[in-house]
């Protein structure tokens, strides 16, 4: 059964737990409740929300993860679970031991399928031939930095904008690719945690300031569905974080992609891709299972200014997320 993502943003509310339901109350009274075995994720996305602590605890109990957004309503901060993973010490002990090899190896296929998925996002042309092209000639480790060389080529292309250039601090839609990578982010964590290990302990990626290396890293090839997501947003006029907008963006998590030619919701194959690559930790498998996006939803360059709302048309989807109001 596919995880809930539950975002509370519009008004004050109180969070309690009381037998196994999570309870969303205000002024005494409970306006939603939902079972904590169906939460996957708690978004809240507003300031004067209060908590219990046995809700908080509860909630780690049953593999929730808690995402708090700050002024910018971007998320600030995450609450995972302890994993319970019988053989967690085991598993971090091979991320601590993994040989550099591998490592630069798992880089390689993390940025061949990142630039190849960023390909798919585009029409046959000159930009997406070029990435193909950087693709096919990345190295291990990717020393000579293909994943910023396709990026030059893949953003003008993705949003016919010449002028647009990707910052966390820019304008439009930067917003919107930042809350979306956001919550990728925050799930994929949770995926990390609950196999056993520590998102700290990165490929790639290892500024040790960050707690969630890992998941910055395995990320990258996932990005590319948020762009898209953007991109059909964008032709529908979306450009700021509404709670609408943040809807749809949540929506990814239960999206279809394929792993191993069998498809099924992103989130649930955020698991068998951090699955994959403890097996590639294990030298049980030298590839990773990476989630794409399934061949006939492959989006054309660019979306006419009157096309129809297509996100949450197709594949199964968590139900609506529970919202003061």
């Amino acid at each position: 059964m596919i995880k809930r993502t539950v975002e509370i943003s519009q008004q004050p509310a109180h969070l309690t737990v009381q037998l196994d339901q999570l309870l969303v109350q205000r002024n005494g009274d409970t306006v939603g409740r939902i079972p904590c075995e169906d939460l996957g994720m708690l978004l809240v996305d507003q300031p004067a929300v209060t908590y219990t602590h046995h809700a908080l605890t509860r909630l780690m109990e049953f593999d929730a993860a808690v995402v708090v957004c700050g002024r910018n309503h971007l998320p600030a901060g995450i609450l995972l679970p302890l994993a319970d993973h019988s053989q967690v010490v085991w598993r971090v002990q091979l991320q601590v031991d993994v040989p550099k090899p591998l490592v630069k190896q798992l880089w390689k296929q993390l940025v061949q399928a990142k630039i190849r998925a960023q390909a798919a996002n585009l029409a046959p042309g000159p930009a997406r031939t070029r990435l193909l092209e950087i693709a096919r000639h990345v190295r291990s480790g990717d020393p000579a930095n293909a994943e910023g060389q396709a990026a030059r080529f893949y953003w003008p292309a993705l949003f016919s904008e010449t002028a647009f250039r990707r910052d966390p601090d820019g304008a439009p839609p930067n917003n919107l690719l930042n809350y979306g990578y956001a919550v990728v982010r925050a799930a994929l964590a949770r995926a990390i945690v609950a196999a056993g290990l520590l998102p700290a302990l990165g490929l790639k990626h290892c500024n040790r300031a960050n707690a969630f290396c890992l998941a910055d890293d395995l990320i990258e090839p996932l990005r590319p569905l948020v762009d898209a997501r953007v991109r059909e947003m964008l032709s529908q006029g979306d450009r700021e974080l509404s709670p609408g907008v943040k809807a749809k963006l949540l929506a990814l998590l239960a999206e279809p992609v394929v792993l191993r030619n069998e498809q099924g919701p992103l989130l649930v194959n955020l698991h068998r891709f951090v699955a994959s690559l403890v097996a590639c930790y294990e030298g049980n498998a030298k590839q990773l299972d990476i989630p794409l996006r399934p061949i006939d939803d492959a989006a054309p360059a660019s979306a006419p200014a009157d096309a129809p709302a297509i996100a949450g048309d197709c594949g199964p989807r968590p139900a609506p997320a529970l919202r003061t109001t």
